[in-house]
């Protein structure tokens, strides 16, 4: 049951965070990531290192969901 415990909060912590780095993230007019200093392009690419760091990190996060989730439905079959 720890191994659950253990899934579930993470599921939750990486819920808020993906909501807060999909936030974060620059629509059509700009976004929060400019505040950051992400409001300066650069030339030779499309989006700026922020922008590119923002969507590596989350990615990662997202991806840690996807295996709560996965995890848990398992454990959830399981039990």
């Amino acid at each position: 049951m720890n191994v659950v415990l253990t899934l579930q909060i993470t599921l939750i912590v990486t819920s808020l965070l993906l909501i807060l780095l999909v936030l974060l993230h620059r629509g059509r007019g700009g976004g929060l990531s400019s505040l950051f200093g992400g409001g300066m392009q650069s030339s030779l690419s499309g989006s700026s290192v922020v922008e590119k760091n923002l969507d590596r990190a989350t990615l990662f996060i997202g991806a840690i969901w996807i295996i709560c989730v996965v995890g848990l439905g398992l454990l959830v079959k399981v039990v």
